[in-house]
């Protein structure tokens, strides 16, 4: 039997709504499935609320909405926060990010959870 995490896309505004109903759908109120990309991907890969033993598929209802909430702007945001948090080394990186999201190019913070999803667990998720 497939178990179906249903996230509504009209809820996700920013990375912290999308932290939130994931962990939500997952896990109840109050639950946890990532509170950062790295975290996501690990809670992904299985052992952290997914089941282990069947398949599951995360159906992101009104995705369309959430892609615009999670574009651009979005994306500068989080992006201004990691630049006061990342190693000296890596600020060169993130301010060309930056740059490129401020400027309305790059990848979103939208594309960031879909590269996640591809990767970590193909074919599970449903956009809708």
């Amino acid at each position: 039997m497939t178990v179906t995490y249903v996230l509504d896309g009209t809820r996700i505004e920013t990375l912290e709504d999308f932290w939130r109903v994931i962990g939500e759908a997952v896990e109840g109120p109050d639950g946890y499935f990532g509170r950062s990309l790295d975290a996501f991907a690990d809670c992904l890969s299985g052992g952290f609320g997914t089941p282990d033993d069947r398949d599951f598929v995360v159906e992101w209802r009104d995705h369309q909405v959430s892609r615009g909430h999670l574009g651009h702007p979005e994306t500068a945001r989080q992006l201004e926060i990691r630049l006061t948090r990342c190693h000296p080394e890596n600020r060169p990186y993130v301010s060309a990010d930056l740059a490129e999201a401020r400027a309305g190019r790059g990848a979103t913070a939208f594309d960031w959870l879909i590269e996640i999803f591809e990767q970590r667990a193909p074919g599970v998720l449903r956009l809708r």
